[in-house]
């Protein structure tokens, strides 16, 4: 177990699960927040978010299977293969119920475990959050996803997949592109076949079984999730839209104490409901 930086307040770990070792970053003690990243992130995503939710709560992000230092999934990935990891790792630190926050990628994976197992979650926090239906598959099917870019000797690949995320980061933010390349580095040829597998999730089938309270943040500065937020949240019963604005693609890492004030009101208003 290390630390990530002296004072901090987090620590590492990994936890072996009936789906694999699962790489975990951990702060705080008290209820449980489950915190998912967006792909081809890690734990890295929520660095600066932890050790604020660590002040109420017992803030846990993992490393999605396949990427950072987690396992490889043994199977196709998917992201209800991903929502059971999620679940098989908060059975083995014994957490019978969370609050689960994710993030783009990450808030598909969090709209499966709500609606797959609703009983273990008592809020959700769904951030950036795609709106995948069959007009999205289509449109997606055999298409270049953002992070898809061809291994080149003369490492020109790594100035090309900068050059295609830079558009949504903020200016003049060298650090946290710096940040995205090395996850997406890591995760080799997950970093694309992350955004795959988002776009062949039948979401539309899942937002309408989901019964906890949810807030769904809408960042308005990312093109992505920002027009659909409204569908999202309103395909989910009793949910709250809030939008977030200057909010761009990297939102937890571009605004941790913005992000993080808005999981620890809702879910501190929210879990001793549950």
């Amino acid at each position: 177990m290390t630390a990530s930086k002296p004072g901090s307040g987090v620590e590492r770990r990994f936890i072996a699960t009936r789906l694999g070792r699962i790489h975990v970053a951990m702060a705080g003690a008290g209820f449980p927040v489950l915190l998912l990243h967006q792909t081809p992130r890690s734990w890295d995503e929520y660095r600066d978010v932890l050790p604020l939710l660590g002040r109420d709560f017992r803030a846990i992000a993992m490393d999605t299977l396949g990427f950072g230092d987690s396992d490889r999934p043994t199977g196709e990935p998917s992201i209800e293969l991903w929502a059971q990891s999620a679940l098989a790792l908060l059975d083995a630190v014994e957490e019978p119920r969370a609050a689960i926050v994710g993030h783009h990628t990450g808030a598909a994976i969090a709209v499966e475990i709500a609606a797959s197992a609703p009983a273990r979650v008592s809020a959700l926090v769904l951030s950036a959050c795609p709106f995948v239906d069959a007009a999205r598959r289509a449109k997606h099917a055999g298409t270049r996803v953002i992070d898809d870019v061809e291994t080149r000797g003369d490492g020109a690949h790594l100035a090309e997949l900068w050059a295609r995320r830079q558009p949504f980061y903020p200016d003049g933010n060298v650090d946290l592109l710096q940040r995205f390349m090395i996850d997406a580095l890591r995760a080799g040829e997950m970093a694309a076949e992350g955004h795959r597998v988002v776009n062949r999730y039948r979401m539309e089938d899942r937002l309408g079984h989901i019964q906890c309270p949810t807030l769904v943040i809408a960042p308005t500065d990312d093109p992505h999730a920002h027009p659909v937020a409204p569908r999202v949240a309103g395909a989910i019963g009793g949910s709250v839209l809030h939008e977030l604005s200057g909010g761009m693609v990297p939102l937890p890492d571009q605004m941790p104490q913005v992000f993080a004030g808005l999981v620890r009101d809702f879910v501190a208003a929210n879990v001793a409901k549950f």
